[in-house]
């Protein structure tokens, strides 16, 4: 085989291995994310579940268009002629992707965590008492 067709066959299977792995971490990522913040939610919207769940899910789709449009922006892999540089270059990209997305669902939980605070601090009722002096 030339160089160019196997070059050609590196980068196919590049492809072929980081689009499933990127798409399967960010629903395995989002489902874990949102399956636990729904007591975050029910909490922020002071017990209106409905309210809670449709903000969830939004929030959830958000989370795989970001993610998955970010994956499909650095897809691009240089020219792979071996073996081992097919496993660099993925290692590379997952890698990325995966301190990427670590960092996503942090930022997630630090939101979920400041709406958590914002509602309490709601709930606390202010007592004003009357002085006459």
């Amino acid at each position: 085989m030339t160089t160019a067709i196997l070059t050609t066959a590196y980068n196919f299977s590049a492809y072929m291995i980081y689009l499933p792995l990127v798409i399967m971490l960010t629903v395995l990522v989002s489902q874990f994310l949102f399956k636990n913040s729904k007591t975050f939610m029910i909490d922020i919207f002071h017990q209106k579940e409905d309210i809670a769940m449709a903000t969830n899910s939004l929030f959830k789709i958000g989370f795989y268009l970001l993610n998955i449009g970010f994956a499909l922006c650095i897809i691009e892999f240089a020219q792979i002629e071996t073996v081992e540089r097919l496993v660099v270059a993925l290692s590379k990209k997952i890698g990325g992707f995966s301190i990427y997305l670590g960092v996503m669902m942090l930022l997630n939980l630090f939101l979920f965590l400041k709406g958590r605070k914002h509602a309490l601090k709601k709930e606390i009722p202010i007592k004003y008492e009357n002085f006459d002096i």
